[in-house]
């Protein structure tokens, strides 16, 4: 009879081999569908913040705005895992064939550094061609205001508030996918990879390769006066325009962020099942 899904040990074994499969893989493969998931996460952002923007500016309705927004933000993992894509965040699972002995740490390396670049290329991207085609213009520019008014407050961050958020996110993020591995159908995949990630939506944790696109969204709505005076209007402050930059984007919010992505998944999440389901067996 055949397993509907995998039990906690077996995930663990899986996940070794898929890091072996993925250290192993063609570099420039590797960087090509590091940018298409980049891309597609992005795509779940602008769907997230599109579905999400008339609530999330009424205090009243906040939290049902995080619900719609964490709903859609979801389909974005979905999508890296069903259709196959590289993401940063999943890859730091990856940790789990190093401790096993089957990948190398400098190959672990290399792989997190160049999906991360390709993340990049693709959140980046897809945030333009957003930005410039006049899709921020829903709701009276009022979409355009919380895309900017959600990226500011990511650049505004502390840096302690930033790791620590980054590891929480990732715990949930690195959840879905351990989840996944689970699945032995399609239904299964898309159910156990999209309620972790929806939860870290909803609850405001902080994803560097959704940042990727949150941020640069909203850096490129801040080059339209008319996108800029809406969030003024909405009550976004001088400073925190001033704040919403490149810079700030790589200083203030994706150092901290992955570095706390890393701590999340490699390390609360990898580490912690590896010790307790394979180091736990060679002993034995």
């Amino acid at each position: 009879m055949n397993k509907i899904y995998l039990p906690p040990a077996e995930i663990a074994a899986f996940t070794a081999e898929v890091g072996v499969k993925k250290t192993s893989m063609n570099k420039v493969r590797s960087f090509v569908l590091s940018i298409i998931a980049g891309a597609y996460i992005a795509l779940a952002a602008i769907g997230s913040n599109t579905a999400a923007h008339g609530l999330l500016a009424n205090p009243e309705t906040y939290g049902q705005g995080k619900l719609a927004a964490a709903v859609v933000f979801a389909v974005g993992l979905m999508m890296v895992l069903i259709a196959g894509a590289e993401l940063f965040t999943g890859n730091c699972l990856i940790i789990v064939g190093v401790l096993e002995k089957k990948v190398k740490a400098a190959a672990m390396a290399l792989n997190l550094c160049t999906v991360w670049l390709g993340n990049l290329v693709g959140g980046v991207l897809v945030s333009w061609i957003a930005a410039t085609t006049g899709l921020f213009n829903g709701g009276g520019n009022l979409l355009a205001a919380v895309t900017i008014k959600i990226a500011a407050g990511k650049c505004v961050l502390g840096f302690g508030d930033a790791f620590l958020l980054g590891i929480l996110c990732n715990i949930l993020v690195c959840l879905g996918v351990w989840m996944s591995f689970a699945a032995q159908d399609t239904i299964g995949k898309l159910f156990a990879s999209g309620f972790p990630v929806f939860l870290f939506v909803c609850s405001g944790y902080e994803h560097c390769i959704a940042n990727m696109a949150y941020i640069p969204m909203g850096i490129f709505a801040k080059a339209n006066p008319a996108y800029v005076q809406a969030a003024l209007d909405l009550g976004v402050s001088q400073s925190s325009l001033d704040a919403l930059n490149w810079g700030n984007m790589f200083v203030t919010n994706m150092i901290p962020v992955t570095l706390g992505n890393i701590v999340g998944g490699s390390v609360c999440v990898g580490l912690l099942y590896w010790f307790v389901y394979l180091k736990k067996a060679k002993k034995n």
